[in-house]
């Protein structure tokens, strides 16, 4: 496959990469210096992490607790800046702890540059996963 070449391709590259569970491939699509954010994370929870490292070491393991089957009713807004994009979307797959039916929606924010993400705003409910009884957490180390 060709490089994408919008941040919506890059975007929608992206969401193939997790559904294959390819995380390194995933991670690869990140600047160096990228920052993750999760405005709504609840406490415990990393609120940010700073450069593909840390994305890196909290991504590594969302396959073992999160089991992704599809990402329907996706749809991508471009805004005044032309690398900036707002997505909001379905996930839904399964939790790979009790095998409950995961079922949830995502606002987020990304701005991508010379074609790496460089900023990924996740707003998600946390609260959602956790009335299932558990949550992926990711880490950040």
């Amino acid at each position: 496959m060709s490089a994408p070449t919008s941040p919506s391709d890059l975007y929608r590259h992206s969401l193939r990469l997790l559904l294959d569970k390819n995380i390194p491939a995933w991670v690869d699509l990140w600047a160096e210096d990228g920052l993750m954010e999760f405005p709504f994370a609840p406490a415990g929870r990393p609120q940010r992490l700073a450069g593909r490292e840390e994305v890196a070491a909290y991504m590594r393991h969302y396959p073992d607790h999160i089991d992704l089957h599809d990402f329907p009713d996706l749809r991508i807004h471009q805004t005044t800046d032309p690398q900036t994009i707002v997505v909001e979307m379905r996930g839904v797959g399964r939790l790979v702890a009790n095998d409950a039916p995961f079922d949830m929606t995502y606002i987020a924010v990304v701005t991508v540059q010379d074609g790496l993400i460089t900023t990924y705003r996740d707003y998600w409910n946390p609260l959602a996963v956790l009335e299932h009884g558990t949550v992926f957490t990711g880490s950040s180390r």
